[in-house]
């Protein structure tokens, strides 16, 4: 949505030289020990608290966002997020001793929580904080030299990024740097001990190419079509202030917003009806006027949203109102919509929802299996059954009930996709995990070969049964297969 924000590009020729100048303070052991890991950390949280009411602005200028979602959806749960980790990362940091077994105790096997080195994390417009520092946070906290690419398309929000974290945090460990695809090309042709990206399936396609060829392991969070199953039993309202508020806030522009709604034929004119109830409870006004809705983020992703509205064979009960001048398309619901549509050829990432209606759940779950594994699957059910089923028989991110989006925020939960969705896990202590190299280690005493010493050459029958002796497994009873209906017995493996 900004026009006036002009970022200051990093030059080309400096990106290497960060790249080798953050390696050598990594092998330094700048980060080392937990104490300096936690002073970092407390640093960016008091970034954000510090500059709060200049990241609303920059929110506002970015996304035309209100300044309670601004908080609500990043600031407040980042600065939470630094919080977590400064109060956990000595006991995520520990040395874990591995599953006792009695074959291998005197080995003492352990698990060393080490940084992986010098880790890349390049993150999207749509939500320039929690996805940038949100990844820095557990970066820093696994000990690891860390370089932000953020989003050209959020200019205000990533400037001030730019701006504050030299201020707040040491350059030895921590960069960022500016641009758009050559800058962003240039970084993929180095080596990372870890790269994060996220943002589209295409961009991601890229990203592994370029990191195949130095071998940097990458993981992804891409988002997709999540779907929304509403149960005609279930509480209706609820559902539906729910599914709307997960569509509008952030206008839409959220990798894990209810893509399209799949409801039994004889339910989709009641959950019209509820959706617009709720429309009008959350814009009294009208959306177009409302300071609590926000805009699309360019020109170019407007006209790619409302080329899918225009082209889309459903019915629209009600919205549909665009201006390109403001960037403004209203919250739309689109029913009748059939699985060859426009709205269902992408991934949405607008205000915009349809509404599928289907013949039964065993339908529903077909659709959403003859598609790609979507970033995470909404059900709204009282019923347990009705949930079990479609949760047992999809596969997604993740599964969710009876509400939209605040999944992302839980603590205790992780977050990524599955297939198409994305590979890998984040948030709090997952990001710490992803970061972070499990190194087996043990210590062998001498002794051990009165016991194991039958392993040397030269080899022998004695020593092979003693080995056997030692350590050999033996199998529970093989399970026989049940006979099968016409009353012959099914072959066995």
């Amino acid at each position: 949505m900004s026009g006036t924000t002009d970022l200051v590009y990093t030059p080309l020729e400096d990106i290497p030289q960060i790249h080798t100048t953050l390696q050598k303070n990594f092998r330094a052991g700048k980060l080392r020990s937990i104490e300096a890991r936690k002073a970092q950390i407390l640093q960016l949280a008091y970034l954000i608290q510090d500059n709060y009411d200049r990241f609303k602005e920059s929110f506002a200028a970015d996304l035309g966002r209100p300044p309670l979602e601004t908080a609500f959806l990043e600031l407040d749960s980042t600065i939470s997020d630094c919080k977590i980790a400064y109060e956990r990362v000595e006991k995520w940091a520990r040395t874990e001793k591995a599953s006792f077994n009695i074959n291998f105790a005197a080995f003492r096997p352990v698990i060393r929580k080490e940084p992986k080195g010098v880790v890349l994390s390049i993150s999207p417009f749509n939500y320039p904080v929690w996805l940038a520092l949100g990844p820095m946070i557990g970066a820093i906290a696994a000990g690891n030299c860390f370089v932000l690419k953020p989003s050209e398309l959020s200019p205000a929000t990533s400037g001030l990024i730019a701006e504050l974290v030299p201020k707040y945090l040491d350059p030895d460990v921590v960069r960022v740097i500016l641009g758009a695809v050559p800058e962003t090309t240039k970084l993929l042709e180095l080596p990372w001990d870890h790269i994060l990206y996220t943002g589209s399936g295409r961009v991601a396609k890229v990203v592994c190419a370029a990191a195949a060829k130095t071998l940097s392991p990458v993981s992804l969070e891409l988002g997709g079509k999540s779907p929304v199953v509403v149960d005609p039993n279930c509480d209706i309202k609820t559902a539906a202030r729910r599914i709307m508020w997960g569509k509008c806030v952030n206008t839409g522009q959220t990798c894990v917003a209810p893509d399209y709604i799949l409801v039994q034929e004889e339910a989709q004119d009641t959950i019209i009806q509820e959706l617009k109830e709720a429309h009008d409870e959350f814009y009294p006004s009208g959306p177009a006027t409302s300071p609590d809705f926000g805009r699309i983020v360019n020109k170019s992703h407007f006209n790619r949203i409302k080329g899918l509205l225009d082209n889309t064979s459903g019915t629209i009960a009600f919205g549909g109102q665009t201006d390109e001048s403001k960037l403004f398309i209203a919250p739309t619901v689109v029913h009748s919509v059939k699985g060859d549509d426009s709205l269902m050829s992408e991934e949405l990432f607008g205000p915009i929802l349809p509404i599928i209606p289907v013949k039964d759940l065993d339908r529903a779950i077909e659709f959403i299996n003859e598609r790609d594994h979507p970033l995470t699957l909404y059900v709204f059910s009282q019923d347990a059954n009705f949930k079990n089923k479609v949760f047992d028989n999809t596969r997604s991110g993740s599964a969710i009930a009876n509400d939209t989006l605040v999944h992302c925020a839980t603590d205790g939960l992780p977050f990524g996709g599955i297939g198409a969705s994305g590979a890998g896990y984040h948030t709090r202590k997952y990001t710490f995990d992803l970061f972070t190299h499990m190194r087996s280690s043990l210590d062998s005493p001498s002794w051990i070969d009165k016991i194991l010493g039958s392993r040397f050459p030269p080899y022998s029958a004695k020593k092979e049964s003693w080995l056997k002796t030692v350590l050999g497994v033996k199998l529970p009873p093989r399970v026989r297969p049940a006979p099968a209906s016409n009353g012959e017995t099914k072959d066995h493996a």
